[in-house]
């Protein structure tokens, strides 16, 4: 790909010319003093930049800087810097002699965030009744930036499923209320990085910068109010990341620092979407590099996190977010499909860093050894994975299996029975993450063919099953949907978050008396296993299924 120039406004790493007047920007845009991951990496980005050479420095007490690395593109270079404990926070001067000229970046260190682990970075349990929303499809709570001039995606259609609908973070602090009525402890919201690409941005999943919260939502104001106002109420926030892949139009894609900062093909080549081949003691090398290296799309750069400087820019970026904005816990996208060794080690700064945190991966595959691959596990095999928990998908299967297939010697309940036995292989199953549908699925109502006592049934085991629960917006009211001819149809609007809406079901005036009584048996549930410690923390029991 051709490197193409960008102009870059700077956040938190400014910039001081006595020569030429050039913007650059520095990624982290910002650190803290007291920090375990002390030994930084810096990316400047700007024009020519390498141009510099060996000419940096810094001058300031405790910090020192160790190597300058330049990348292929002279528009990048790389700071080490280590950060020594009794550092102070301030502003931290980057002296850069280039092209006869000398300038400052200055780079702040800024004083550590309080009360990790207890009012921030808390983590979730089996204590805990998750809520998984899509910001554009759940409550428009600031129309003023339903579009914003200067990005790409400029569609406001709430009549199709393939356009933005305008929903945003100030539309979810609206409703916090409503969320604690209903029994909900913590908030899972789908991806609020900047996405800026040309259409179906709804979603969220295809970043364009790290550092910026998507405009169209609210921005970092936002955020941070949302992620307050949360924790006020006593609730705790989970964040979607997205390691793998970015979108095409991420800046470090438009002007790439190097050829392998993604995997590159000598054509475009597809994953192969097989997690098997990665603990397949049979598979060709071949087909376990396409799982990994493959791209998802097109428009989703698949990153080589097996590049040190990728790592670092992706591990920084984890660990900033969590400091920036306080957020409780990480629920990582497309699990399988990246570098699990640099998986690893980005979840250990994280723990080491923050003790309490939680991070679940998406593990949508197939099979109990499939999953249990992914996580902590029993296994005496060489790969041994340190992530907390998976999306269990296994669970929800037996679920689905138990609510519309025949009685069977394996079939039907005896699924879900199947499955839950083979929790030996788990280090802790409690902390696997339990559902019915989520963004990327039918609707589980629909999935039971609107069967009111079959939907109930599976909300029941959802919330007395071990694990911690989690529901999808709108699951609370029966919603239905499916996924063809798309998964659109499953990201439908709350109706009431939106100007003009007929129907408030956010309210008990709107609501039909099918949708109270779903809502009614979510509340129930929800604060009966609140209230109940033999389900939060006891051990779990089953029976063989007879006659089911």
């Amino acid at each position: 790909m051709k490197n193409v120039f960008i102009v870059v406004i700077f956040v938190g790493c400014s910039f001081v010319s006595f020569a030429q007047q050039t913007n650059y920007k520095c990624y982290p845009t910002n650190w803290w003093a007291g920090m375990k991951w002390n030994k930084l990496q810096v990316m400047i980005h700007g024009e020519a930049i390498a141009n510099a050479g060996n000419g940096f420095s810094i001058t300031y007490p405790g910090v020192k800087l160790d190597k300058i690395s330049k990348a292929e593109n002279a528009n990048y270079v790389f700071l080490d810097v280590t950060i020594a404990p009794a550092a102070k926070p301030g502003i931290i001067k980057i002296n850069v002699s280039k092209d006869g000229g000398i300038f400052i970046i200055n780079f702040e260190l800024k004083v550590k965030r309080e009360g990790r682990g207890r009012t921030f970075a808390q983590g979730v349990t089996s204590q805990d009744f998750m809520y998984l929303i899509l910001p554009d499809r759940f409550s428009n709570g600031d129309i003023s930036n339903d579009r914003v001039a200067g990005m790409r995606d400029q569609s406001l259609n709430r009549d199709t499923v393939f356009n933005r609908h305008g929903g945003d973070l100030q539309g979810i602090t609206n409703h916090l209320q409503y969320l604690q009525q209903l029994g909900v402890t913590t908030l899972w919201l789908n991806p609020v990085l900047e996405n800026d690409m040309p259409d179906r941005t709804e979603h969220g999943y295809a970043f364009t910068d790290h550092y910026k919260i998507d405009p169209r939502l609210g921005g970092e104001k936002a955020y941070q109010q949302l992620i307050d106002s949360t924790h006020a109420m006593g609730m705790k926030i989970i964040q979607d990341a997205v390691y793998n892949h970015v979108g095409l139009y991420h800046f470090t894609i438009q002007d790439m620092p190097m050829k392998d900062w993604v995997h590159q093909w000598p054509a475009y080549t597809n994953t192969n979407f097989k997690d098997q081949t990665i603990f397949d003691p049979y598979s060709a090398a071949i087909e376990k590099k396409k799982m990994t290296d493959g791209w998802f799309t097109k428009q989703m750069p698949d990153l080589n996190e097996s590049n040190p400087f990728v790592a670092n820019f992706l591990i920084q970026h984890a660990i900033w977010t969590v400091e920036a904005f306080g957020i409780d816990g990480w629920r990582i996208d497309t699990y399988a499909y990246n570098d699990l060794e640099f998986m690893n080690r980005c979840n250990k700064a994280l723990m080491d860093e923050y003790p309490q945190i939680t991070m679940f991966g998406e593990t949508w595959v197939h099979g109990v050894p499939n999953q249990s691959y992914f996580v902590q596990n029993n296994y005496a095999i060489p790969f041994k994975s340190n992530l907390q928990a998976a999306t269990d998908f296994q669970t929800l299967w037996g679920i689905q299996d138990a609510m519309t297939k025949d009685f069977g010697w394996s079939d039907g309940v005896n699924n879900l029975y199947t499955t839950l036995a083979q929790d030996f292989v788990y280090k802790d199953a409690m902390r696997n993450v339990i559902f019915l549908d989520n963004h990327d699925m039918s609707r589980f109502y629909s999935v039971v063919g609107e069967n009111m006592d079959k939907y109930k049934s599976a909300l029941c085991w959802l919330f007395t099953c071990r694990g911690i629960p989690q529901i999808y917006y709108g699951d609370e009211l029966a919603t239905t949907g499916i996924t063809s001819p798309n998964d659109g149809y499953v990201r439908l609007d709350f109706p009431g978050g939106f100007p003009g809406d007929k129907e408030n079901k956010f309210e008990l005036s709107g609501r039909t008396v099918k949708d109270h009584e779903i809502w009614t048996q979510v509340f129930t549930l929800a604060n009966f296993r609140k209230n109940s410690s033999a389900i939060r923390y006891g051990k779990m029991m089953q029976y063989i299924p007879e006659e089911g």
